[in-house]
């Protein structure tokens, strides 16, 4: 007899998880380093557009393919068409290795947490960040201690682990990111941070911004790998997967434009360009923060958030795995939950290793680390949406029909499903491959 798939307690539970899932470093530091460089305001005019419409409709087919077919990524594309199976395995495979990575980054959150809680005095970040991050004992040991907090959630389930862990941090997430906004919006540069976020300049529109926009609405919604998929099929029959789906998009801007109120009025406060990537997060803004006003309240709060942030989006990268090996290989589910650790744990070690021992390793003149970054982000994910759409326009119109009730705006967006987000996504695949 067949065991019952568990489902969200709440319409409130989904959400969180779902946001919890989306929310995670890209839309705190990624988004307002990537709107800086694109014109600002207008920018997230350019975002806002592509994410309600292109990338909202990958992401209401997932949620359907989920929710109809009751199973992880694997089985869902073995019971449209068995041909289609090799894409489940892919949903299967990225965020595995998405993991190998993500969670280094998150080790390293751990320990500046740590270094601020406990008031340690370190002067010189760019230093310190070398050296933590060219250090193999220390990087490794606190990407395990990462790992660990992202999979204990998981092996205890949807209901007693997932649920309990984003009904908790995201509440937490959420007071802590208005409480920073305040304290942001304070501080000299407020208003010349604001008018460069919601006052638009049109002259500054580029088609490179449209691309840049797509990316990262693409980055953000956890589509294209599985997760929402897995997050689906835990949804019960009467859910709007159309609504969800907005819902979903809605509380996930309000964060990366809440982010970017708390990062502009900084910048221009200290009058220090932002930069990308692990320089922002562990190298200026802890050097800004010496300079601001409740210095250590602001180090401690932010990195809480980013931690926050990170470790929600470890968790539904584990539990994509951990549904696989549950649903499609029959395991139970701590033991589904012991074998992903284990993997995870072997495949993070060279990633940690990247920029020490393992630094002068490449692969096609990557790093081990920089080389899963770019093929999943460049590669399977794009690669994994366009799969989405055109099976979902095609193949399985059931998905469809879920997704969009037969609207006119849900036909619309059947329109864009079939004809025009597939083109778009080809284009991404093309342009990232180059």
């Amino acid at each position: 007899m067949e065991n019952k798939r568990p489902e969200w307690t709440s319409y409130l539970s989904f959400i969180f998880a779902t946001v919890g899932s989306a929310v995670g470093l890209g839309n705190i530091w990624r988004f307002p380093y990537i709107m800086g460089e694109n014109g600002g305001a207008v920018f997230l005019i350019v975002y806002l557009v592509m994410i309600s419409l292109v990338c909202a409709v990958p992401l209401c087919m997932e949620l359907a393919m989920g929710k109809i077919y009751k199973s992880c990524p694997i089985s869902v594309y073995e019971k449209i068409n068995p041909k289609f199976k090799p894409l489940g395995y892919l949903c299967f495979i990225t965020p595995i290795l998405i993991q190998a990575f993500y969670y280094v980054v998150g080790g390293w959150i751990l320990n500046y947490l740590w270094i601020f809680i406990t008031n340690s005095s370190v002067n010189d970040f760019s230093a310190y960040f070398q050296t933590l991050s060219a250090n193999p004992f220390l990087s490794y040991l606190f990407t395990l201690l990462f790992l660990i907090m992202a999979a204990i959630f998981p092996y205890f389930g949807i209901n007693k682990g997932i649920e309990k862990a984003n009904n908790i941090i995201m509440p937490l997430f959420g007071i802590m990111l208005i409480a920073l906004v305040i304290c942001a919006l304070n501080l000299s540069g407020a208003k010349e941070g604001l008018l460069f976020m919601f006052h638009p300049d049109f002259t500054k529109l580029t088609p490179k911004m449209f691309l840049a926009a797509l990316g990262q609405a693409l980055f953000t919604l956890s589509i294209g790998m599985g997760i929402m998929i897995t997050y689906g099929s835990y949804l019960k029959k009467d859910v709007d997967v159309k609504k969800s789906a907005y819902t979903l998009i809605f509380f996930d801007t309000l964060v990366a434009v809440l982010a970017g109120m708390i990062i502009f009025p900084i910048v221009f406060s200290t009058g220090i360009e932002p930069t990308s990537g692990a320089k922002l997060v562990f190298i200026s803004l802890p050097q800004i923060f010496s300079m601001l006003p409740f210095s250590s309240f602001f180090a401690v709060v932010f990195f809480f958030l980013l931690f926050f942030a990170a470790i929600t989006s470890g968790i539904s990268l584990f539990e994509t795995s951990v549904s696989c090996f549950v649903d499609y290989y029959k395991f139970k589910r701590n033991k589904a939950s012991v074998l992903t650790f284990l993997i995870i744990a072997l495949l993070s070690l060279p990633a940690s290793l990247s920029f020490g021992l393992l630094s002068d390793f490449k692969i096609f003149d990557k790093t081990y680390f920089d080389f899963l970054d770019y093929i999943t982000s460049n590669m399977f994910m794009p690669f994994g949406t366009l799969m989405v759409c055109i099976i979902a326009g095609y193949f399985a119109k059931n998905v469809a029909d879920e997704a969009f009730s037969n609207s006119k705006y849900g036909r619309f967006l059947t329109f864009l499903l079939k004809y025009v987000i597939p083109l778009i996504f080809i284009y991404v695949l093309i342009t990232g491959l180059n």
